[in-house]
């Protein structure tokens, strides 16, 4: 069995591996939805990935954002990286132990996975002009919001989602946070990228309330 090229048969007509061959990716943020999206794209064939994060592995990220007990203690980023050779040994891992920086080199497709609205605002003011595809993905308890920017339409949508901080809900999301909605965001993000390389439309907004049943898509 080859395993490099055995791996991706059953995804062959839904992930263009000849595309990801050149794409680098980034992924800001490797928290509760940030740490599923890197892990999935080590599975879906991404071959260079960038994991920007300066935070520690503390007791409650094993439970929320499913990290391992022996990662307790060390930077995100690095448990992170350790997770995606697991997966893929030839997948070209860099990580940046530090808050985003305007100047640092990024990807053509970044995916946002951080906690703020004002953190969202400062790295979309750096990046809106560096990358093709971007991908933000929100939640609150058991309601997710992806937010995909891929063209002018979709990038003026963007703008109007960041309100200022003071408008944002009161009260720290971390507290109403499970590993199963963080995964379910990460997959409908990593869905959004997936169209994106087949060159299908993408939804500019999708919001789904888990507990309603109920989905909206802008």
């Amino acid at each position: 069995m080859n395993l490099l090229s055995d791996r991706f048969v059953r995804q062959s007509d839904l992930v263009p591996q000849e595309k990801l061959k050149s794409l680098s990716v980034t992924v800001i943020g490797v928290g509760a939805i940030g740490r599923q999206v890197a892990l999935q794209l080590a599975a879906l064939g991404v071959r260079q990935l960038q994991l920007i994060d300066f935070d520690i592995v503390e007791p409650t990220n094993i439970t929320t954002q499913g990290y391992l007990a022996a990662d307790l203690g060390k930077l995100k980023v690095e448990a992170t990286a350790r997770a995606l050779q697991a997966i893929d040994t030839s997948l070209k891992t860099e990580t940046s132990t530090d808050r985003f920086r305007p100047g640092l080199v990024t990807g053509e497709a970044v995916f946002v996975c951080v906690d703020s609205i004002s953190s969202r605002a400062a790295i979309w003011r750096a990046l809106q002009h560096r990358c093709s595809f971007w991908c933000d993905g929100r939640m609150r308890g058991e309601v997710l919001r992806i937010l995909t920017a891929v063209d002018s339409k979709s990038r003026d949508h963007y703008d109007s989602s960041l309100f200022t901080q003071a408008e944002a809900q009161t009260g720290a999301c971390t507290s109403r946070s499970t590993i199963y909605t963080a995964s379910i965001a990460a997959g409908l993000m990593l869905h959004q990228f997936t169209r994106w390389l087949r060159q299908i439309q993408d939804d500019a907004d999708l919001t789904l309330n888990l507990l309603s049943g109920e989905i909206m898509v802008y």
